[in-house]
């Protein structure tokens, strides 16, 4: 009885256990089961946040401030291609300052803010390599540069010094007929404020320099003042010797240029500056002007965003001024270079780092040519034969070809032979046409991927 009793209360504990161990293995179960899915959920949280925070990123780049771009280093030189491009002269570690060819047409000369002088032949233009004569300015740079009638010799302003010193082009005595440049003479200091141009006359009887203030200065050859001319011009922003030798000239604040004739007796001797003609006609100051070779021609370049041609073949001693030709308008902003060539056929416009090429007897823009320099130009000029005109700017000297020139003289030529009158004259320009023609046709048939001009 007691052995059944036990029995019975026994079933109960062993389902009890039984039961408990049921629920004990239910709760283990149900632990796996929410941790796992706390895994999935975090897992699945990370790779939302992951994605949002790409996301965001993205936006980021494109709304907030860009990431900083590594860029290259502007070159010193930016390559100019052009059709008309002659050649590129570098040599220069520092901005060229001033250009100026020798009036026997062999040589080109460049002052840079490096202290160097480089001579150039001008016969190698056309070449593939281009050699220089080097000349240093000693404790100071040259500003301004020009040549002596005979090549021989050249002035140059000092930018420190603020004077004019003469140095001589020396031939050498090993018999290789090369030469050395060597300072021979520095003029005493007489301007106030900085020199901005130089010029000799092609007589060799004097020198001209003229400062930023209104003053002008004439000297003799040995350094003693001859005379000094007020502009009344506010400020001085160009001044030149004409190349016929017989005037100065100079422009600035004022909306005009002013031109004096020097005066020389029979022997020789200096005897005065007097008043010859003036340009008159523009709006505001003219930054720059320029003479033909005879000074029977001017171009002017102004603050009013225009280019004036003139005849200046006048009677000036009986008080006539300069006869307006043509107003051409600047297609480029700021401060402005002018060059008229020799013969006063081809009128070159040139600002910051472009160049306009005017056919000045049509009054026609020809071509125009941008980022000719990396730098603004700080020098335009034709070279004495008229085919060339050389630019400088940076470091570099770009020759270009004066393609206008050539197509100007080809219509003039064609002209004079029209009403030529003898067979001996027509055949002398019908030669004179070919060579011209046979230039023109070389130059135009290379190919740098330019289209011939307007």
């Amino acid at each position: 009885m007691t052995n059944l009793v036990t029995e019975q209360a026994s079933i109960p504990l062993i389902a009890l256990t039984a039961a408990v161990g049921a629920v004990v293995l239910l709760f283990i179960l149900l632990c796996n089961v929410l941790r796992r899915d706390k895994k999935d959920a975090n897992t699945s949280d990370s790779k939302t946040d992951d994605h949002e925070t790409q996301s965001h990123d993205k936006v980021s780049t494109k709304k907030g401030k860009p990431a900083p771009v590594k860029t290259a280093k502007k070159p010193a030189f930016v390559p100019f291609s052009h059709l008309w491009l002659s050649c590129t002269l570098k040599g220069h570690s520092s901005r060229i300052v001033s250009i100026d060819f020798s009036p026997n047409g062999k040589y080109m000369l460049s002052a840079s803010e490096d202290r160097a002088l480089m001579l150039w032949s001008v016969k190698e233009f056309q070449q593939k390599d281009h050699k220089y004569i080097r000349g240093n300015v000693d404790l100071d740079s040259a500003t301004h540069i020009a040549f002596s009638p005979d090549s021989r010799a050249f002035v140059a302003s000092l930018a420190n010094e603020n004077a004019l010193r003469i140095f001589r082009l020396v031939k050498k005595e090993d018999g290789s007929h090369n030469v050395s440049i060597t300072g021979a003479i520095t003029f005493p200091k007489k301007h106030k404020t900085d020199i901005i141009g130089v010029g000799i006359a092609s007589s060799g009887k004097f020198i001209m320099t003229c400062s930023g203030d209104t003053t002008i200065i004439i000297w003799d050859l040995k350094g003693e003042v001859l005379a000094t001319i007020d502009t009344h011009q506010m400020s001085n922003s160009c001044g030149k010797v004409s190349p016929c030798g017989r005037f100065v000239a100079s422009s600035g604040f004022t909306p005009d240029v002013k031109v004096w004739e020097v005066h020389f007796d029979k022997t020789g001797t200096f005897k005065e500056v007097k008043r010859a003609f003036e340009l008159k006609g523009h709006k505001a100051g003219v930054y720059h002007f320029s003479f033909n070779m005879d000074a029977r021609r001017m171009a002017s370049v102004s603050k009013d965003g225009t280019w004036k041609f003139w005849d200046t073949d006048v009677r000036y001693d009986m008080g006539q001024d300069a006869k307006l030709l043509f107003t051409g308008n600047v297609s480029f902003q700021g401060p402005s270079l002018i060059a008229l060539s020799p013969d006063g056929h081809t009128v070159a416009v040139g600002g910051a780092t472009s160049i306009a090429f005017w056919d000045a007897d049509a009054g026609k823009e020809h071509e125009v040519m941008h980022d000719v320099h990396a730098e603004p130009m700080t020098g335009l000029s034709f070279d004495i034969s008229g085919r060339y005109l050389v630019s400088s700017g940076g470091k570099h000297v770009q020759v270009l070809h004066n393609v206008t020139g050539y197509k100007a003289n080809i219509s003039d030529l064609e002209e004079k032979y029209k009403s030529a009158s003898g067979p001996g004259m027509k055949e002398r320009i019908k030669s004179q046409l070919s060579q011209t023609r046979e230039s023109l046709e070389s130059i135009l048939s290379g190919s740098n991927g330019h289209t011939e001009s307007k």
